[in-house]
């Protein structure tokens, strides 16, 4: 499988199929891409803020191809003319030939539209499995103690976290995430895309070389890939 970062929270899944994670594209200064440079046979939707919802409405009309997200964002994007995948926390999912399970985070998830607000479930992570590699999108989240669990249930090979802090755990509570999960590879992100998360990745990575055997950090600028086997 091939891991590509294209920026913030976006990552792009390459293997027998293509996921699409949380679209943010338009409006995002260091995305690398635009919404119709991306083929996707399924986006994923970690929860229904602008900077993770994103683009995926685009990229579904463009590409064809369902959304996943939880079930009451799910209910909203399909409102709006997409194939939209409602599930819901710990529920296993097969969509477009994709093993997509949505465990916990811990965040907000309303979505703003037209002025106003809409609730739109909770947040999610996702473990996609495809090909026999396994990747840990974590979504926007505080560390928490259940991470350990979804280590040992699903044994993920690639876990993505965020370290920018403010709107998410920062440097410090990310090592100890990777520390519960015990991933073979980590990749920060939700970092440096606006100033007040502004962070310094290779300090994530010194302090997780130091706390955590076994793992190695990738530190990926936008549009660079990380390969699997």
């Amino acid at each position: 499988m091939k891991v590509t970062w294209l920026g913030h929270a976006c990552f792009v899944l390459e293997g027998s199929k293509t996921v699409v994670i949380d679209p943010f594209l338009v409006g995002n200064p260091l995305a690398p891409v635009k919404p119709g440079d991306l083929k996707a046979d399924v986006v994923l939707v970690t929860h229904g803020h602008g900077d993770h919802l994103g683009d995926a409405v685009e990229i579904a009309r463009n590409c064809d191809c369902p959304v996943v997200a939880i079930h009451e964002l799910s209910r909203i994007l399909s409102s709006k003319g997409v194939e939209a995948v409602g599930m819901n926390i710990g529920g296993t999912a097969k969509v477009s030939g994709v093993s997509v399970t949505m465990v916990k985070a811990f965040h907000s998830a309303d979505v703003e539209e037209d002025g106003g607000i809409i609730s739109a479930g909770d947040p999610a992570g996702f473990v996609v499995e495809m090909d026999g590699v396994r990747v840990y999108h974590c979504g926007d989240t505080d560390v928490f103690m259940d991470m350990q669990l979804i280590g040992e249930l699903y044994s993920p090979d690639v876990m993505l976290v965020p370290i920018g802090g403010w709107y998410t755990m920062g440097i410090r509570e990310a090592v100890k995430a990777v520390e519960l999960v015990k991933p073979k590879y980590v990749v920060p992100m939700h970092y440096n895309t606006f100033p007040v998360i502004e962070t310094d990745p290779e300090e994530f990575k010194k302090a997780v070389e130091e706390r955590v055997e076994g793992v190695e950090v990738r530190i990926l600028r936008p549009g660079e890939s990380l390969e699997v086997q």
